[in-house]
């Protein structure tokens, strides 16, 4: 359907495609790889690395997709999938209710998930290569001017590591989950679920327009985390590179 080419990498692919609750079907693609975005590509409104794309993937005639007119740069310079820029590696993201919560992987320094109702995100810039969760990112060669700090979206949530201390801190490549919705899960409902692939704890926080709360661990450790999901009764489901798909029960 849509083909981006991505030259001189072979990381930071995005990864996810959900319908969202307008009915378009949205696509999370990661920066292009290489350290410190290299080719600028996250934060360039003329590709669509490093963006969050919003598509209506209905065929008309000779047209494989067209870009919904709501999209910020239909009729504009740039490109007409684009609906966010500035993420790095958003290998996963979900809709709860009319609001999005995105897990975009850092890189040497912090996780972040970034949080936005469905009208905000029209357009919103989360900061990649300029900021690295909350904090002002630098990288060697990059002489790029960073706009002001008030003109990038914050990320609600983020923990810091090194890359040398994967285990012994939260981990180092966040995977984005769900807010949970089933009610056999009651303690967790209205709860943020994500994990991290080399911590394998799954933990849950409660999200908030500007920060996250009470950041807590369930208990429950899934080897080699890759993905969750959401069935149409609100059940959640974990996903493991190992082979293994676990369902979240009351215990």
């Amino acid at each position: 359907m849509i083909v981006i080419p991505h030259p001189g990498e072979a990381n930071h692919n995005g990864g996810q495609l959900q319908f969202g609750p307008d009915g378009r079907l949205y696509a999370a693609i990661g920066d292009g790889g290489g350290a410190g975005d290299p080719h600028e590509n996250a934060q360039n409104k003329h590709n669509l690395l490093g963006k969050l794309l919003r598509i209506d993937p209905r065929k008309r005639g000779s047209k494989r997709y067209e870009s919904p007119h709501g999209n910020p740069f239909v009729g504009r310079a740039g490109r007409n999938e684009i609906y966010a820029l500035g993420l790095r590696n958003p290998f996963r993201f979900s809709f709860d209710r009319r609001r999005i919560l995105i897990g975009d992987v850092g890189q040497d320094r912090w996780e972040e998930v970034d949080f936005e109702g469905h009208r905000a995100l029209r357009g919103a810039n989360f900061g990649w290569d300029h900021f690295e969760g909350d904090h002002r990112f630098n990288y060697p060669g990059d002489n790029e001017a960073p706009r002001p700090k008030h003109r990038y979206r914050p990320p609600i949530f983020e923990y810091g590591h090194t890359a040398s201390n994967c285990e012994s801190a939260g981990g180092c490549a966040i995977i984005g989950g769900y807010v949970v919705r089933d009610p056999a899960l009651h303690s967790l409902r209205g709860r943020y679920l994500y994990a991290d692939a080399y911590k394998g704890q799954l933990r849950s926080f409660v999200p908030h327009r500007h920060h996250g709360r009470r950041d807590t661990a369930l208990g429950v450790h899934v080897d080699h985390p890759s993905s969750f999901g959401e069935g149409a009764q609100g059940r959640i489901y974990v996903t493991s590179l190992d082979g293994p798909v676990y369902r979240l029960v009351h215990k």
